[in-house]
């Protein structure tokens, strides 16, 4: 009988121990709480027992003499923080660095984890002179990629605490990387700065634990050969509802701990339920909080499981009685004692003078307001903007009208995100509808000077802008001043960019090549008629087929004026610092700084080339020598190989190709010479385009002829052109140049962001 009475009770204690499984396991007073300085909570732990799974093992190394070091799993890499509630640790990552001493191996810093993902909080940073730096990562099975520029010409012009893309970039990172790879490249291998800067370095930093100083140009190792950076972490790789059902013995939210619902990656995060705390991730850990010890209440506080109830005092009820100001005298009992009536007095007259504190706060509240957007008015030169826009002579249809922020709003829906119609290094546009029913889109500018010359400029540019009446470059209708940043107008173009119609498959197949040559043709008769024909000269400086919209009957819009400038008349060039887009970018201006109408003309041959090859400006899934399209294609034209960069959709037949793709190919190759001075004006490029068009009207656009014959014969042989592409120190340029960047980004250079 008493061994009857045993048995049962040690089942019952194996039973009760299996009902725990490996959340009790961090209760074992065994398991280890913390290394160093550096706490330890379940689901992580350093030995088996202690952790939910093998990807949660810590190993915490104790050396005589020297301080433990925690590290994850069985690798090398040290955690220094780790937090259950945000579901993040952070450990010390390698900094990636490329010398120009051939005794100084490169070092290409990565991390490959299926278990955890890179915080977004981080930033990607680079520090150099002449350095091009790129993250390329997995997210899943998908491929991610990052990077940024960063460029000086000499230590003079840097400034510590600044990682602006002088001497230092910085960028966010794709969401849900867990692997990565840092690469480390340059323009000119550090040759003209290698007295100061004699390596490029690269790496992720968690938030506020990085501030760039000069010196690191120099050597960012002597400050530390690793930096801190976060990893996110989960559980399992089902999410919550999937892991419930199937492994429910093994799930980890129970009790007063729930899934997190916000969370949306692989996997599924714990946390306790509102009014409770502690770990979410062991069982009967997240218990109740005593609110009312912590002063929530002003008077009587009743703390529940799970909350808390505030209470009038006695003789008092109703209204709002955590702060007491709703707490009214209870009308069953009339008293009418002297006391008492002082006290209703007194509360009266208290509520009454809430009342009045309230309407003055909202009065001036309000009043403050008014003054707030007077002020940006004055501030974003409203005042100079309506001096000018009386005192100009243009019609009232042509001026530029100035917008109340109320009105921007209404029409955007308080700037609602399914508004979002398009993001770029400038700024984000929405689609509004403003009171008439027109339709507009509306860009709001990321950034805005204070200066009173930049100011005189940004109401020159608008004035400039809404007087500009050519078909092909997008109405600048008027803009509001009362907002901190300006807004600018603009009219709504429908039919998406040129990008979509040249990248996206459905749209390419109807995409025609007379569609293609009018488009091109347009765009270069905005450009021509922005050098030459407006009443200050205007560089567009971001000539790229996101840039250029397309209407319902495929005329082409030249938009997004944010890196434009404007050239007074008595200069040809204007020194500033490096703007665009890689790929569309002229090399002479990213070298000498020196800005020219010419800039504009090396990125329309740019556009020509994509539109004659179909393909993109810059793509690092192409082999190395076709990475950079205009490259390929200038090599590909010098060879006689014009019809292998075509796209297929272009060619009659094989080895045929029709005249006027032909004088577009040799036009483009004028626009993309290095030196600017050896490249057409764009008003000569528009000319050279509208008689390429106009022998295509008079004409079946496929209509062949002898001399098309023979000058398709001609680029399909190896003839020598008259000038080999080299930039002005004489390095050859080819798309090798490009090898560290990935076209799952556009770098602003100006910004390194």
């Amino acid at each position: 009988m008493k061994l009857g009475i045993l048995l049962a009770a040690v089942l019952v204690v194996v039973v009760a121990m299996a009902s725990f499984g490996p959340a009790s396991a961090q209760l074992d007073p065994s398991c280890e709480t913390s290394c160093g300085n550096v706490s330890i909570a379940y689901p992580f732990g350093s030995r088996e027992g202690c952790y939910h799974s093998h990807r949660f093992y810590v190993r915490c190394s104790i050396v005589a003499g020297a301080e433990p070091i925690l590290y994850l799993r069985g690798g090398n890499l040290v955690i220094t923080n780790m937090s259950i509630h945000e579901n993040k640790i952070e450990i010390m990552a390698f900094v990636a660095y490329d010398c120009y001493n051939n005794n100084i191996p490169r070092f290409i810093s990565k991390l490959q984890s299926s278990d955890y993902q890179i915080s977004t909080k981080n930033k990607f940073v680079a520090i150099g002179c002449d350095t091009y730096a790129l993250v390329e990562g997995t997210n899943g099975n998908k491929s991610a990629a990052t990077g940024c520029i960063s460029y000086c010409s000499s230590n003079r012009s840097l400034a510590n605490g600044s990682c602006s893309g002088v001497g230092c970039c910085e960028i966010a990172i794709p969401q849900g990387m867990n692997s990565f790879n840092i690469t480390l490249s340059s323009y000119y291998n550090h040759t003209y700065v290698l007295d100061f800067n004699p390596c490029s370095y690269g790496f992720f930093v968690a938030p506020g634990k990085y501030n760039f100083l000069v010196e690191h140009l120099r050597d960012v190792g002597r400050v530390n050969t690793k930096m801190p950076m976060l990893l996110e972490w989960a559980i399992g790789n089902e999410p919550c509802e999937e892991a419930r059902k199937n492994s429910s013995s093994d799930f980890l939210c129970n009790g007063n701990s729930e899934c997190e619902k916000e969370y949306d990656g692989p996997g599924y995060r714990c946390r306790c339920k509102p009014g409770y705390e502690g770990n979410p991730y062991i069982q009967n850990s997240c218990t109740n909080i005593n609110e009312c010890e912590r002063g929530v209440c002003k008077h009587d506080c009743v703390d529940n499981d799970g909350g808390y109830e505030c209470r009038c005092p006695k003789g008092f009820s109703g209204g709002n009685k955590k702060d007491g100001t709703g707490c009214i005298p209870d009308k069953s009992v009339p008293d009418k004692s002297p006391v008492t009536q002082i006290v209703l007095g007194t509360f009266a007259a208290a509520v009454f003078l809430l009342i009045f504190i309230a309407w003055l706060y909202l009065g001036l509240k309000k009043r403050k307001l008014i003054m707030l957007k007077e002020k940006f008015f004055r501030q974003n030169g409203g005042i100079m903007l309506q001096q000018r826009i009386s005192g100009e002579g243009s019609s009232h249809n042509d001026r530029a009208k100035v917008f109340t922020e109320e009105e921007l709003k209404r029409a955007t829906n308080n700037y609602d995100e399914t508004r979002i119609i398009g993001k770029g290094g400038y700024g984000t546009v929405y689609k509004g509808v403003l009171s008439n029913k027109r339709i507009v889109a509306i860009k709001k500018s990321k950034l805005v000077d204070q200066t009173q010359s930049q100011i005189e400029q940004f109401i020159n540019e608008v004035v400039i802008l809404s007087q500009i009446n050519h078909r092909n470059v997008v109405k600048l209708i008027g803009c509001c001043l009362e907002t901190e940043i300006p807004l600018l107008v603009y009219e709504f173009i429908s039919n998406g960019t040129l990008s979509d119609h040249i990248h996206n498959e459905s749209r390419s197949l109807v995409f025609t090549w007379d569609i293609r040559l009018r488009i091109a043709t347009g765009t270069a008769g905005a450009l021509s008629y922005l050098h030459s024909a407006a009443s200050v000269p205007i560089i567009h400086r971001d000539i790229k087929p996101t840039n250029i919209l397309v209407d319902d009957d495929y005329v082409a819009k030249v938009s997004d004026f944010g890196a434009s400038k404007l050239i007074p008349m008595d200069q040809i060039e204007l020194a500033t610092m490096v703007q665009g887009t890689l790929g569309y970018l002229d090399p002479e201006y990213l070298q000498t700084n020196q800005l020219t109408d010419k800039s504009d003309v090396y990125s329309f041959g740019v556009v020509l080339v994509e539109l004659l090859s179909g393909k993109q400006a810059l793509s690092f899934d192409r082999p190395e020598n076709e990475r950079n399209s205009a490259m390929y294609f200038l090599s590909s034209l010098k060879e006689g190989r014009l019809f292998q960069v075509l796209d297929e959709h272009l060619l009659l037949n094989e080895g045929i190709i029709p005249n006027e793709i032909i004088n577009v190919s040799r036009l483009a190759e004028r626009c993309l010479r290095l030196k600017g001075e050896e490249r057409p004006t764009m008003k000569e490029v528009a000319m050279e385009m509208e008689g390429i068009l106009a022998s295509m009207i008079e004409k079946h656009p496929w209509v062949q002829t002898t001399s098309n014959e023979e000058e398709s014969e001609y680029l399909l042989k190896q003839v020598p052109m008259d000038h080999d592409y080299e930039f002005t120190d004489g390095t050859k340029a080819s798309s090798s140049t490009f090898d560290s960047m990935s076209n799952h980004a556009i770098l602003q250079i100006a910004s390194g962001r």
